[in-house]
């Protein structure tokens, strides 16, 4: 899911393969919200997550560039392949994107790399009918 005020055509496409390229490294499910945040942004964050279809597997990334807000929410099941000290990091490495003026770079890098901190290792076997 991606939600955005303000990006071009471009730009939503860019985000939406981060999305895709996360979603598919590690089984969770990625929404971002480019928008204007309520005072309280993080509950405001938190009432988006909670309204997510799976709110458990589900990572949420609240970004309002004017107020120089970054909010990332992560459900049960997300927190445990993404510990907080994983996010701070992603969302560190966003800022500073941010600071560039580079939201859209700044987003794309945040969500593949929080989607590849959570990636789930290729089964290298499997059960068969045979046993």
């Amino acid at each position: 899911m991606l939600a955005g005020d303000e990006l071009g055509p471009a730009d939503t496409a860019r985000l939406g393969r981060a999305v895709r390229i996360a979603e598919e490294a590690s089984g969770l499910s990625f929404s971002v919200y480019l928008t204007t945040s309520e005072k309280d942004s993080r509950a405001y964050a938190l009432r988006l997550h909670g309204a997510l279809d799976d709110p458990d597997r589900s990572v949420l990334l609240l970004c309002d560039p004017g107020s120089r807000v970054l909010e990332v929410v992560t459900g049960r099941a997300a927190r445990r392949v993404l510990p907080d000290r994983v996010c701070a990091l992603a969302a560190a490495t966003m800022r500073a994107s941010f600071v560039a003026d580079d939201v859209v770079g700044g987003l794309w890098t945040g969500i593949t790399q929080l989607g590849e901190a959570a990636r789930q290792p290729p089964t290298l076997h499997g059960r068969t009918g045979d046993e």
